[in-house]
């Protein structure tokens, strides 16, 4: 495949997911205030969307407990959509009580992956979708998150057609916004561009975004991939923190400071700032005691060349 950097997209959006996606996995519990501290500083940086959290199980993921008062609690940003992972009926309630501005419901491309996260098949989860889309507000925006699409710990490879079908449907019941989501870490940049030429091909009302992790070091390669296919939206973690408690071996999500400074590097604007984001990086590694190489390479200069 050859990469043409005259087609790529002028303007990317970036979205913060290090507040739900980046810390669900921590054993130690981050304090409510430190939380609010991190995810204010983030949108300190420009960011036009960050996920803050998730209105689960405090049982399956207690780090996301407080999501109600993270949310009631931080700062509100001109401009800022302030999203919440719902897995089921029984998190929209609070997560709209809350003041969520963007609902992300989530379903897996394989049905295995799916039972395994979700507790139910697929057929169910998408009747779930289906029956809360119709219930949220018009003044709340909505999403959804395919995940496995690239590649299911179970399942194995996932096909092209499983993945078009399922985007078909949720087409038909409304939604616009669909992330493409590489939750394993193991897709290869043509596997980024084939799908999401045809599926944009295919749905051209829909806004495909990309969520990749980078369990084989290729997240960053499959970047350009989707740039070069027209994909403007892109999930990542400050740190590059994350992982999926049901995708056993994924590593963190795609750095939000390593593709932010490849950006900047390559004229590509994101309307985020790049050393404040390092600042917030930094305090969250302290926080989290994630210090990682990312940090230790931007602490050496690398964001100066």
């Amino acid at each position: 495949m050859t990469i043409y950097y005259d087609s790529f997209p002028p303007i990317v959006r970036l979205i913060e997911v290090a507040p739900r996606d980046g810390w669900q996995n921590l054993a130690e519990f981050i304090p409510t205030e430190t939380k609010v501290e991190l995810i204010d500083g983030l949108a300190n940086c420009g960011f036009k969307e960050i996920e803050v959290s998730s209105f689960v199980s405090s049982k399956a993921i207690p780090q996301l407990k407080d999501a109600t008062s993270v949310f009631k609690a931080i700062k509100p940003f001109s401009g800022l959509k302030t999203a919440a992972l719902v897995p089921n009926p029984r998190g929209l309630t609070p997560a709209l009580a809350a003041g969520v501005n963007k609902i992300v419901f989530f379903i897996s491309a394989s049905d295995t992956h799916n039972r395994k996260n979700l507790g139910c098949p697929q057929a169910q989860t998408l009747a779930d979708i289906e029956a809360m889309f119709k219930v949220v507000p018009d003044d709340v925006a909505r999403r959804v998150s395919i995940s496995n699409v690239f590649g299911c710990p179970y399942e194995g490879e996932v096909a092209f057609l499983a993945v078009d079908r399922l985007v078909g449907n949720l087409s038909i019941l409304g939604f616009e916004e669909i992330t493409l989501c590489d939750t394993l870490g193991v897709a290869t940049p043509d596997q980024v561009y084939n799908f999401s030429s045809q599926l944009q091909e295919r749905f051209p009302k829909i806004d495909f975004g990309l969520h990749l992790h980078d369990s084989c070091g290729r997240a960053l390669a499959c970047v350009m991939a989707g740039l070069q296919a027209g994909i403007d939206r892109y999930d990542t973690a400050a740190g590059g923190l994350g992982g999926c408690p049901y995708a056993p071996g994924a590593a963190g999500n795609l750095a939000t400071e390593d593709l932010l400074f490849c950006l900047d590097r390559m004229g590509i604007k994101t309307g985020i700032d790049s050393q404040a984001l390092l600042a917030v990086a930094r305090r969250q590694a302290q926080v989290t005691n994630s210090g990682n190489s990312h940090m230790l390479a931007f602490s050496a200069g690398c964001d100066k060349f």
